[in-house]
């Protein structure tokens, strides 16, 4: 068996896990094992829905959260999606200014830096004059960043980095379902076959593969809306059943999340704006992730950058 998933690196990855854990003073703060790359500390800055627009004191904030995201001094900064402040009305026109304030956090951030996307990034889908649907709704998000593709993979210092895009357009009242496509799946067994089984891996997606936000705040008995989460998420966890997921970072749900299932971590990341820049959101501020991979352990917090609206 390879030594990434022995025993007696599991159980020693617990043991340092639990006693700092144990010894974190409060929720936004702890850490979880994991059989992480010998290389050495992985430091990630993970950030998720800007919804960056032109107002003046947007500009401000995403000045603070690009401050706050280089202060931790990251090997590599990772964005969830909802960029910007689009919807699927809006011409390409429409969300240029949104799109040159996002740019303008993106390149303050220093250090290697990748984004996916997210719901709000796509463009001109259901056109508010009436006209056809774009060709290509993903097409402005390519341009901005210089992609050829919305999903994408890399390695970092031992791990497996890969960015999904996991929204499908549908023609309901949802506007848009959490999916992750037939010909991405494909790309994701291709990937892992050409990688080593112990290997650990992250993902990087807008909306949810795992949740508990919906049985907290509506019950438990109540499931998510298709719009809200990955609707085939099992379908996708079940391609990495015999790989080593060490960590999946998602957002779309503005909420501080962290949850462990499989040995696999899933860290809903708040949101950069809060709740659309109106403050807090079911009690997450706006905010960054700062989170350090080590071989045996991930140690995650919620960094208040500094940014809180007075508006109502």
């Amino acid at each position: 068996m390879n030594d990434k998933f022995s025993r007696r690196r599991l159980i020693q990855a617990l043991a340092a896990s639990g006693a700092m854990a144990a010894a974190s003073p409060v929720l936004s703060r702890t850490a979880w094992p994991i059989l992480g790359s010998e290389r050495g500390p992985l430091r990630i800055v993970f950030y998720t829905d800007v919804h960056a627009n032109p107002d003046p004191e947007t500009a401000a904030a995403l000045k603070l959260a690009a401050k706050g995201i280089n202060a931790w001094k990251p090997d590599l900064v990772l964005g969830g999606g909802d960029l910007v402040e689009g919807d699927f009305h809006m011409s390409a026109e429409d969300v240029a200014p949104s799109w040159d304030a996002f740019m303008a956090m993106h390149k303050a951030v220093k250090g290697e830096h990748h984004v996916a996307i997210g719901n709000r990034d796509l463009v001109g889908v259901l056109p508010k004059d009436g006209s056809p649907p774009i060709a290509d709704p993903r097409l402005m998000f390519k341009q901005r960043l210089g992609l050829d593709r919305t999903y994408r993979a890399f390695d970092a210092r031992g791990y497996h980095v890969m960015l999904l895009d996991a929204v499908h357009i549908s023609d309901d009242q949802y506007k848009y379902h959490g999916w992750i496509s037939p010909e991405q799946q494909d790309w994701i067994k291709a990937e892992l076959s050409r990688i080593p089984r112990g290997k650990p891996i992250i993902l990087t997606l807008h909306l949810p593969l795992l949740t508990a936000f919906f049985g907290a705040t509506k019950g438990m008995t109540l499931g998510a809306p298709p719009n809200r989460v990955v609707a085939n998420n099992r379908e996708v966890l079940a391609l990495f059943a015999e790989h080593n997921l060490v960590l999946v970072l998602q957002g779309h749900l503005h909420v501080s999340e962290l949850l462990r299932w499989h040995g696999t971590t899933f860290i809903t990341g708040g949101a950069v704006c809060g709740r659309w820049w109106r403050g807090s959101y079911y009690g997450t501020v706006e905010g960054i992730n700062g989170i350090t991979l080590h071989p045996d352990r991930v140690e995650w917090e919620y960094i208040d950058y500094g940014w809180h609206d007075a508006r109502p």
